[in-house]
């Protein structure tokens, strides 16, 4: 019995101990107030008419005139148009096979992005004469021009710098709002250090910073058809600012309106 007991205790005194439970991991920390973005709304201040049958994709305004880009197979075109009246007073076709998205004004050329065919069309200003072609991967979507580099979106949460001349990537930043991924960014405008952008199926335009791809701002564009007319038309797309009244026109896809807004705090 003695020797029975002693093997019962060394085997005790020298088994492994049992490991040590590992303390649950810490929730994720919660956005701080620094990280929310400012809720601001549209204030209406003119309505000007827009052509109802242009698939808006892209919009910049420069020298009193509007330029956009329209889309769809077939339809694509290049325009500009009188920004108060809403008359084309140039249109430029695409070809059938390709679909017009993004816009963008470097010095006097003009750059339209297409969506699945992996080129932009470079055209002149003055006569919307074609000077070139630039190639990228993937989609394009959106196309502004900060002053030193072309910024792109593709449908994900990912701003993509180009260099304005060769379109070569110069980097990327993805999007964020509160610390989430935000994607579907669509039509882009570059204005006083930011990017303005379309979120595609939603009546929000974002505020970007684009060193850290942070939303500051989350703009609530809703209300601006009246029932009846929103039947008829698809999504909120289309963002130009006017440097000199400090105002901005947004329109949508087969919009019969186009707005002149301010992005002021919500009530």
């Amino acid at each position: 019995m003695s020797a029975l007991l002693v093997a019962l205790v060394s085997f005790w005194l020298l088994r492994p101990a049992p490991p040590r439970s590992q303390p649950d991991a810490p929730p994720p920390a919660p956005a701080s107030p620094a990280d929310a973005p400012e809720r601001l709304v549209v204030k209406i201040l003119s309505v000007r008419p827009h052509d109802a049958a242009a698939y808006t994709q892209g919009l910049l305004l420069h020298g009193g005139s509007v330029f956009e880009s329209a889309g769809l197979y077939g339809e694509s075109s290049l325009r500009e148009v009188e920004p108060v009246t809403g008359k084309v007073t140039r249109r430029l076709s695409l070809p059938r096979e390709y679909f017009a998205e993004g816009l963008a004004l470097v010095g006097d050329h003009l750059i339209q992005l297409t969506w699945k065919e992996e080129k932009a069309f470079v055209y002149g200003l003055a006569d919307f004469k074609p000077a070139g072609e630039l190639r990228y991967d993937g989609e394009g979507w959106g196309l502004c021009f900060d002053g030193r580099r072309l910024v792109m979106t593709d449908g994900s949460d990912r701003l993509t710098f180009r260099d304005p001349q060769t379109f070569a990537v110069l980097g990327e930043v993805h999007v964020t709002l509160a610390g989430r991924p935000i994607d579907q960014l669509n039509e882009l405008e570059c204005a006083e250090g930011a990017i303005y952008a379309n979120v595609w199926q939603t009546d929000d335009i974002l505020r970007i910073d684009p060193t850290l791809g942070k939303v500051t701002a989350v703009i609530d564009a809703s209300g601006l058809l009246t029932a009846a007319e929103r039947r008829k038309t698809d999504v909120l797309n289309g963002i130009a600012w006017d440097p000199e009244k400090k105002s901005f026109l947004i329109t949508g896809k087969l919009w019969p309106k186009m707005f002149e807004v301010a992005f002021v705090p919500r009530p």
